[in-house]
């Protein structure tokens, strides 16, 4: 089973609470910044992901949408 990650790049503060929450290690901060001047989280490893939905549950501004390929 595999899972789509998108993160809204433009609302993402860079906090890395949904990096320090990931199970599986596979988040971190781009290496652009967004137009507020910060550097956005993302999946680095798509293909790791196991769906638990971690990171969008500690994501205080709800940027994080995850859903599962069919």
């Amino acid at each position: 089973m595999a899972f789509h990650l998108t993160f809204e790049q433009n609302k993402c503060k860079g906090c890395e609470l949904c990096i320090s929450v990931c199970p599986k290690q596979i988040l971190g901060l781009a290496e652009a910044t967004n137009i507020k001047g910060y550097k956005p989280a993302e999946c680095k490893d798509e293909s790791s992901c196991i769906g638990c939905a971690s990171c969008a549950k500690i994501c205080p501004d709800s940027i994080i949408t995850i859903e599962k390929d069919e």
